[in-house]
């Protein structure tokens, strides 16, 4: 029996960038968008007479009384929260705590944290448990790390009880880890590998069961690198269970997720999606010029019309949101306005655009290395201006190109115009959510101030407004809330403008 311990989750800051909504949030009254959900998790995994107590620092701030309370302090952190994690592992060693870290920063940068007392690197299910057994011996290594998937059938449901839910805007839950797909820029299949493992249809009904009894009716993210990593599943056992899981609650949740393009190949497995209360997706599109994705092994986009599979997603009902990529060896001179074009036409109204990075582990963080021409680590954030390896395009033309683009898209006629192009082609086959909540209302009256009247859009805004109510009025509620985003968009781009 491991003696009890006293165990502080700590969860490092984002930093402002397009993936942080933090101007969006404040619409809303929220702190950050997502939970912490590894660390939920892993805290599942821990032993249950054990005290926890977990701090996101998106929502809170780290007090030197927690340290002090704690036996250990477990931080996990994704790759752009490198700061934060460093700024938090020295407070704790000021403070004399044992630091244990673990998540996709210190897999794969562990080097970086000699401060760390130990790690429990790759897939919690795998280390954690000869971690625990070794601390109940008292003969802790250092590091702990295996290259074994396991199986995520064994993965407990979090623990949600740990975090104030009214401080997130959404929840989540994981399916399945692993991507079919090698491009050579990601580093999922470093992380998570090839073969896409997923949860049982039970698994899947208890922690929307879970999520349900905390109280919660909201949206909520499936966090898979690939959602339709194994469509014969999704389409036979999980999504028809998850249909009628929600009918039966009168559709408490909306639910969205990451997808690989070639789901428009499949329209029986979109309109599953959409009956199960799927309203949006993100894309990776990364790039309109078919030699860059040749180029980077993106062979699911490279051989298709892109915005035709765009549109099929859109009339289906489902919002497409996109990652696009620039700085390829292949990519013409031409390429920022295509990118530009491309975005504009397709509709894509959340066009997430960052430069290439190489990050560690990957295939291009190899090729790169070999051709002598990676000059640091990958930041975590591909929307900011910064680059890891030398460009084959000149670099100051890159950069601002790049800085054109975000500010072209996001600029208030281009963005404004896109929000009419998506929902002139979007066909939601249900009103989802129709409770009407104290948050849409905050959110909707300070987009009347804050859009409409303080900033410089507000004939843009009131133009959307005014044409939604006559044109799309069901999709009314979708058009301030992209209005919302629109306006973190442009904070983000101002900032990289300056």
């Amino acid at each position: 029996m491991l003696i009890k311990k006293k165990i502080l989750l700590v969860y490092p800051e984002y930093p402002d960038t397009f993936w942080s909504f933090k101007h969006a949030l404040k619409f809303v009254s929220k702190k950050a968008a997502f939970p912490p959900l590894g660390l939920l998790t892993v805290a599942a995994m821990l032993p249950r007479e054990w005290e926890l107590k977990l701090v996101d620092l998106n929502t809170r701030g780290l007090n030197d009384k927690d340290i002090k309370w704690a036996d250990m302090v477990f931080i996990s952190a994704m790759v752009v929260q490198k700061d934060s994690a460093k700024s938090v592992i020295k407070r704790c060693n000021k403070l004399g705590a044992t630091v244990v870290a673990g998540g996709p920063l210190f897999t794969t940068q562990y080097e970086d944290f000699p401060c760390v007392d130990h790690f429990v690197l790759d897939e919690a299910e795998i280390t954690l448990p000869p971690f625990l057994a070794d601390l109940e011996h008292g003969c802790l290594q250092r590091i702990y790390s295996s290259k074994v998937r396991p199986d995520i059938h064994t993965t407990p449901i979090p623990r949600w009880n740990l975090i104030d839910k009214k401080k997130y805007s959404s929840m989540a839950v994981q399916y399945s880890r692993g991507c079919p797909f090698d491009c050579e820029f990601c580093d999922i299949v470093v992380l998570n590998g090839h073969m896409p493992r997923t949860k049982s249809r039970e698994q899947m009904l208890r922690e929307l069961d879970a999520i349900y009894a905390s109280g919660w009716r909201d949206s909520v993210f499936i966090v898979d690198d690939n959602f339709i990593g194994n469509k014969r599943k999704l389409k036979s056992e999980i999504l028809p269970a998850i249909i009628n899981w929600t009918e039966k609650r009168q559709f408490p949740f909306s639910f969205f997720t990451q997808t690989s393009i070639n789901l428009a190949d499949d329209r029986e497995l979109t309109a599953l999606m959409v009956k199960a209360n799927f309203n949006m997706v993100f894309i990776g599109i990364e790039s309109p010029n078919k030699d860059s994705l040749t180029e980077c092994g993106k062979s699911q986009n490279s051989s298709r019309d892109l915005i035709s599979s765009v549109k099929i997603l859109q009339k289906s009902g489902l919002e497409v949101q996109g990652g696009f990529i620039v700085g390829f060896d292949s990519d013409p001179q031409t390429i920022f306005q295509d990118v530009i074009n491309f975005v504009q036409k397709s509709g894509v109204v959340t066009a997430m655009v960052g430069l290439l990075h190489a990050p560690n582990g990957t295939r291009l963080y190899q090729r790169l290395q070999d051709e002598k021409r990676l000059t640091g680590s990958f930041s975590g954030n591909n929307t900011g201006l910064s680059i890891n390896f030398i460009p084959k395009m000149n670099l100051e033309h890159l950069m601002e190109g790049y800085r054109r683009i975000v500010n072209t898209i996001y600029a208030p006629n281009q963005y404004y115009a896109r929000v009419k192009t998506f929902l002139r082609e979007y066909r939601p086959k249900r009103q989802k959510l129709s409770a009407l909540k104290s948050q849409n209302l905050r959110a909707f009256f300070r987009s009347l101030w804050v859009l409409g009247v303080r900033e410089k859009e507000r004939w843009h805004f009131w133009d959307l407004v005014i044409w939604t109510m006559f044109k799309r009025p069901r999709s009314f509620s979708l058009s301030i809330s992209m209005a919302i985003y629109g306006f973190h968009f442009r904070k983000i781009a101002e900032l990289h403008a300056r």
